[in-house]
């Protein structure tokens, strides 16, 4: 695997495969903070930031983001290379889509369904809005209409969030209870959200989530044309500094804050990423420096079996009970505290667990990547 380029650029037919071993570091990241072994002891930096601010953690979901748009760049034009007309793309967008927010909402319900407290939104649900949006977009506008459809939205969002008057709390107010997205999915989405007051993966907050995946887009784009170099990997980390600092700059008037994911929080978080692909970028596009990236290249190559797969494996550790009567607990409580907590003490036993768990993860996604086989939504 590797990449192939071109007096134009990166070609569309082959792999970037920088990308896949970024899109991997995010995805081994996500299984090591949400499968701890115990959700009472997480080290800080493994948690979200309780409401305003961000930790590591809060990187993750933007990342990948991030990376949906780079990519769709790349997959796009190897199908418009193959004949498919705009008709055609946007059928298959479509399908995809719908794939991906109906797997998602399988998973949420997994494995009872009570439809009457379904959870409707989550991760991938937003994953699959945010890609109908973003690559519709792609195939329709021209590249400067989409870099001010971004603008729209971060402004938009801003001016929602900041200016609309929300009944019993007023304009601006952007607390938990009372900000304009939360009221608007206790109201849409009432009995269905992953709290009974708010859902992080909400509908509105869906539309600055659209900019994160379309900057990753007109980053992906500006990659595409240009061959690998260390002149590139300069202007990637440039790139990403001005985002992230003018994240920070607007985050003084509208906070840096995952669960509104909010505009400031869109420019931040979209500069760390292009920095982030910049560093795997040059250090396997324009060094060869590759065998590093092999273990998140396995991960990166089928990024939804993993996230679909170890969301599964962790309700079935659950529900699975170990032993009998009061001495009964879950498998995945068993195997934290015999084989984690019982000499690593409870907080790096949680930790020990975790990494237990992408190891794992890492070993059954190994054969998979080796026979080249790519499962897709």
């Amino acid at each position: 695997m590797g990449t192939r380029s071109t007096a134009h650029g990166v070609s569309s037919g082959q792999r970037l495969e920088s990308l896949d071993a970024f899109r991997g570091i995010t995805i081994a990241a996500m299984l090591l903070v949400n499968n701890p072994g115990s959700w009472e002891y997480v080290y800080p930096p493994l948690e979200h930031a309780e409401w305003n601010g961000w930790t590591p953690t809060d990187l993750i979901f933007p990342f990948f983001l991030f990376i949906v748009g780079v990519a769709l760049t790349f997959s796009l034009a190897r199908r418009r290379e193959r004949g498919a007309d705009r008709g055609r793309l946007l059928r298959k967008i479509l399908v995809r889509s719908l794939v991906i927010v109906a797997v998602g909402i399988l998973l949420n319900g997994f494995p009872g369904y009570d439809l009457s407290t379904l959870r409707l939104p989550g991760v991938l649900q937003r994953i699959g809005l945010v890609y109908l949006a973003s690559a519709s977009a792609w195939v329709l506008l021209s590249r400067g209409a989409v870099a001010a459809l971004v603008l729209i939205l971060l402004a938009g969002y801003w001016a929602l969030m900041t200016l609309v008057p929300v009944p019993g709390f007023g304009p601006g107010h952007l607390e938990p209870v009372g900000n304009l997205a939360q009221y608007i999915d206790v109201h849409l989405l009432e009995g269905h959200t992953w709290k009974a007051e708010w859902d992080p993966e909400g509908l509105l907050s869906t539309l600055p989530a659209i900019a994160t995946c379309l900057l990753g887009a007109l980053s992906g784009e500006w990659l595409r044309e240009r061959s690998p170099s260390g002149r590139t990997a300069g202007w990637m980390i440039v790139g990403g500094s001005v985002l992230l600092a003018a994240g920070l700059a607007w985050g003084r008037w509208f906070p840096i804050n995952k669960s509104l994911w909010t505009s400031s929080y869109v420019l931040f978080t979209a500069g760390a990423a292009l920095l982030v692909l910049a560093l795997c970028y040059w250090l396997i596009e324009v060094r060869g420096w590759r065998s590093w990236a092999r273990p998140a290249c396995v991960f990166g190559a089928n990024p939804l079996t993993v996230f679909v797969g170890s969301g599964i494996m962790a309700r079935i550790f659950g529900r699975i009970q170990v032993g009998s009567g009061d001495a009964a607990m879950p498998l995945g409580r068993w195997l934290y505290e015999r084989l984690c907590a019982s000499w690593a003490g409870p907080l790096n036993g949680s930790l020990v667990y975790a990494i237990g768990f992408v190891l794992l993860w890492l070993l059954l996604m190994w054969p998979v990547y080796r026979r080249g086989w790519r499962i897709r939504a």
